[in-house]
């Protein structure tokens, strides 16, 4: 814990923006940093629970042992915190800007509206680390003399990747993409996180003896089959990216978009990377001056919506077909889960028109252009109410409604009937693999992150891959130390 009285002294404050007016004028991170003196006391203020749920499995899926390293910033010991939150998370700097925090949901001092600032501590323990050089690469003494592949080099994937390669195994990351990093890199924009982040951990890793192969198609321009007989083992982390199709008249109509090639193609313009191989036709897709609406109303369509103001947009307009959430939970009956309250992410109010409980009834065009989009209002059901129509107009529609599975090009469509796809009630398509040993049905072969259990969180996915490795090297060792 950290200091005794310090939840009672001290008041919560977490980390101010720019202004709106500011940072939609660039994309890069807008969050004013707080200083080690701030941080500590915000440190300070992590009581001695009974039972802290904030890093058990209803707080934080990597389970970071949380009131330990806010023990050690208050007592100004950068050094072992980052040493201590290492041990249960590769990459904090990822987690503590991009997380939602749920641990901080499950923060005892939450039943009182004032939960440890949780997220802003564990990213300054990393961002203080680093400054300090306090990390470095870990070459392995001694090699094993197994190799292990590993297809996508998302978070998974580079969780993973560390964690064999620290045991001694030749570890070889593929990546579709001309970098790595996955969506890390290409689906979260650069103003929630600068990409020299993940830069700097893959020095890490290839100082650590990982090496990277980019432009890697695997399934395309190499063959699974062909990994299987030359690796000990191969990981499948290639995330989920196959869109949940909208399913409405007019989807066709220039102006349509699905969003996460929208978001691939405005980071790889911030990296100065080729865009000619993301989908879309020429002249590029961009926002400015126009009407824009987002469908869905989760981060995907919150980052489209940020994407779409800093690319200067009249107005963008957000639709959500679930109900207006309360302002406020009732404490007794969700505490410490996740609650359905309202949340207005930074891109939201930045000037986003957020309208709830509206169903998307078509999209209107002319000449095969874009010109609106016909909403209703939807009850308790989503049935539609009728004569509640309305037409908002647009230029741009981006559809983020979510994922269903991984991509049917590369390793499902080479491996076929061999590879189990499996579909739960969202319709999610994933790779078929138990939480217990992450084994596919093909022999050699395993599966982590979002290509396993869909579209989820970044923290999941970290654990997964850590999971997954300390699986593989007890198969190919008969023993392990790696954590699970």
């Amino acid at each position: 814990m950290g200091k005794v009285t310090g939840f009672l002294e001290i008041d919560r404050q977490t980390a101010k923006y720019q202004p709106a007016s500011d940072r939609i004028r660039h994309f890069g991170e807008f969050t004013i940093r707080m200083s080690d003196q701030e941080v500590q006391k915000q440190a300070a203020r992590c009581m001695d629970c009974g039972i802290p749920y904030c890093h058990g499995p209803t707080g934080c899926p990597v389970h970071n042992q949380i009131p330990d390293w806010n023990d050690l910033v208050y007592n100004g010991n950068w050094e072992e915190a980052i040493r201590n939150l290492h041990s249960t998370n590769n990459f904090p700097e990822f987690t503590g800007r991009i997380c939602p925090a749920p641990c901080e949901e499950a923060c005892t001092l939450n039943l009182e509206d004032a939960p440890v600032t949780i997220k802003t501590v564990e990213q300054a323990i990393a961002d203080k680390a680093h400054e300090l050089g306090f990390i470095v690469p870990q070459p392995v003494a001694a090699k094993t003399g197994k190799s292990v592949a590993i297809i996508g080099s998302g978070p998974a994937g580079m969780a993973a990747a560390q964690q064999l390669a620290r045991v001694g195994h030749e570890v070889h990351v593929y990546e579709r993409e001309s970098r790595p990093g996955g969506l890390l890199r290409y689906g979260i924009p650069d103003f929630k996180m600068e990409k020299h982040f993940i830069d700097r951990r893959i020095q890490q890793m290839e100082g650590e003896g990982v090496t990277f192969f980019c432009n890697v198609n695997v399934g395309v321009d190499k063959s699974v089959e062909e990994m299987l007989a030359t690796y000990d083992a191969v990981l499948y982390t290639g995330g989920s990216e196959k869109p949940r199709a909208v399913g409405i008249p007019g989807a066709d109509l220039i102006g349509v978009h699905d969003a996460m090639p929208y978001l691939v193609q405005q980071n790889k313009r911030v990296a100065r990377d080729s865009i000619d191989n993301v989908g879309w036709p020429s002249p590029p897709v961009l926002a400015g001056g126009k009407h824009v609406v987002v469908i869905g109303g989760g981060d995907t369509a919150s980052d489209c919506v940020g994407t779409a103001f800093r690319q200067g947009a009249v107005k963008v307009t957000q639709l959500d077909i679930r109900p207006q959430p309360p302002e406020k939970e009732d404490k007794l009956a969700v505490w410490p889960y996740w609650a359905t309250k309202m949340r207005t992410s930074s891109s939201q109010a930045e000037g986003a028109i957020r309208e709830f409980q509206v169903g998307t009834l078509e999209m209107v065009g002319e000449n095969g252009v874009l010109t609106g989009v016909k909403c209703c209002q939807v009850d308790e059901k989503r049935h539609p109410i009728a004569g509640s129509e309305f037409l908002i107009r647009a230029d741009l529609v981006f559809v983020a409604i979510g994922f269903r599975g991984v991509l049917d090009e590369g390793v499902v469509s080479e491996l076929g009937d061999k590879l189990k796809i499996v579909t739960d009630r969202r319709g999610s398509g994933n790779v078929a693999a138990n939480e217990t040993d992450y084994r596919t049905s093909v022999d050699k072969l395993w599966a982590a992150g979002d290509v396993r259990r869909g579209q989820s969180l970044v923290v999941w996915a970290i654990r997964e891959g850590r999971q997954a490795a300390r699986e593989i090297d007890l198969s190919l060792m008969g023993a392990t130390d790696l954590p699970r």
